[in-house]
Formats: C-alpha cells, structure tokens, sequence
C-alpha cells in the first residue's frame, strides 16, 4: 500500500508544481515578506492535488487500456504513467480510495486558507482541481481531446502560481502572470516530450494527444517551437516591467536546445529518448530556480 501511495506522490512529478509555486512565492517576495506557514500550507494542498491527480488519471488509464497496452521498451522513468494498477502494486478500488483521501486533503487545506487567510482563493483552486480531475476524466477528458497540454500550461504557470501569490498578497499582480506564462509552457514541453513514448498506446486507447495526431516526426519538429516559444517567453519578461535579474531563468537553455537536438535524431526510440525527457525537466527546474533568484536579488 504504502509503495503504491509513494508512486502515486511521484517526486519527479511534482517537481512542476514546486517550480511554479516558487515562481509565484518569489513574486511576492519581490512585494513584501512572506508568509512562511501560509507558504507551507499551500505547498501542503497542491502536493496532495498532485497526488490526487495521479491517482485517478491511473484509474482512468486503467480503465481506458492505455496502461495495459504500454510495451516494457516503451516505458521511461518519465512516462508510461505511474502503474500501480497495471504492477499490482494497488488494487483499483485502493487505487479509487487513494484518488479520494488525497483530493479531500488537498482540499481541506483549501479550505483553511479559504477561511482564515484569502477566500477568493477558493475560485483560483476550483479551476485548478477542475483542470486536474478532468484532465483524465469525462466528460471533458481534457487529453483525448488534444487540450491536455493546454492544460498542463496553464495550471502548471498561471494557476498554481497565481494561487501561491494569491495567499501571500491577498491580491494579484500582473507580474506573476507574466513571470509563470514561459514556465507554464516549459512544463508543457516536458509533457510533450513524455508523450512520445506513450504515442502508440494512446491511439490505440483513443487518447488523442497531439504526438498521436501528429506523428512524432513532426510532433518533435513543434517540440523545437515550443521550446523557442518559451525562452523567448523569458526573454520578453523584463520588457513588460519585471527586473532583468529574472533571466536568470536563461540557466538551463542549453539543456533545451540539447533535448530539441536527441528528440528529432531519436523521436521514433522510446528509450533513446529518455536523456531528452531529463534534459527537459531539469530546464524548467533551472528556469524557475533562476527566475525565482531573479525577484530574490531584485526584492532584495
């Protein structure tokens, strides 16, 4: 049970959601001090969203067959989804157990911050638990329908940023949508990039991400546009206002540029492929590190 319930909290997973919430408590920084226990409570409710997220995207996986036609080469350390259903590690119904307790944790500490810090909070976490649960689920099934990396973007930048902020500053600033706008889409280039091995199992579960609709040449040809989309994202950030430090962020697009490279030369080898998946992880891991060093110095 326990082994389960570590897969499901995937540390390599949640590593987005850490990023944008330091893009967003670095904003604030920039405006004022922080409000260290509101901080970790947030932390505490997105980890358990998170968690949540996982558990009942597995068992819609699972239901859906995509799990069950994934082939052993076709599994990375960063795809193939989470398996603890298809590994009998988790029954479904534990699975289903696992999905509820964490979403009514995450929740209750919405709730406290709902009550006790910022109620329109309430609206920002709505959305974002929304956009988790339906990511999978129907009738939205938000990535068979080729809207999930949309969705990725926009939680995993303006949303779980904003929210952060939020919390802090019981307002928001236009400052942290623009700071999270190129981190958003960074995370969506690694969802993109995961989605490579999976293509073949999707389609034939129906999941239609757009590495299915596309094909993978030329799905690894947008990977290429959506990683110069998001640095000049972070480009563009001092020119709407935010202290030049923020390109500190710049740090990891050499990992980029590299992981654009392997994609194109592999994007028909799962495994070939599993450097470029890192290489796209630890950029966006760089870039909010950096941008979030960037509002330090500036605020301080």
């Amino acid at each position: 049970m326990w082994a389960g319930i570590y897969r499901l909290a995937d540390p390599k997973i949640t590593l987005a959601s850490v990023a944008s919430m330091i893009v967003g408590a670095s904003v604030s920084y920039w405006h004022g001090p922080l409000a260290w226990g509101w901080l970790a409570t947030t932390v505490l409710g997105i980890f358990f969203i998170e968690a949540a997220k996982n558990a009942s995207g597995e068992i819609f996986d699972w239901d859906s067959g995509t799990d069950s036609a994934i082939k052993a080469n076709e599994r990375t350390p960063f795809s193939g989804g989470k398996r603890v259903i298809v590994d009998g590690i988790l029954t479904r119904p534990q699975t289903v157990i696992a999905a509820w307790a964490f979403y009514v944790l995450g929740s209750a500490m919405g709730l406290i911050i709902v009550v006790f810090r910022e109620p329109q909070v309430i609206w920002v976490g709505l959305f974002g638990v929304a956009l988790a649960y339906f990511y999978h689920a129907p009738p939205a099934k938000l990535s068979s329908r080729g809207l999930g990396e949309l969705a990725v973007a926009i939680a995993y930048g303006p949303v779980i940023a904003s929210g952060t902020y939020l919390v802090q500053r019981n307002e928001l600033d236009a400052a942290v949508w623009h700071a999270s706008m190129p981190l958003g889409i960074a995370i969506m280039a690694f969802l993109w990039i995961n989605e490579f091995p999976d293509a073949r199992a999707d389609a034939i579960a129906g999941k239609l991400t757009w590495i299915v609709r596309l094909g993978r040449r030329r799905a690894a040809r947008v990977f290429a546009a959506i990683i110069v989309l998001e640095w000049l994202g972070l480009a563009a950030l001092p020119l709407l206002g935010l202290p030049v430090t923020v390109l500190l962020g710049g740090i990891g697009l050499p990992l980029s540029a590299a992981a654009v490279w392997r994609l194109n030369r592999f994007a028909e080898e799962p495994q070939q492929i599993v450097p470029a998946q890192a290489w796209t992880l630890l950029a966006f891991v760089l870039m909010s590190i950096g941008i979030g060093a960037g509002f330090v110095l500036a605020g301080g």
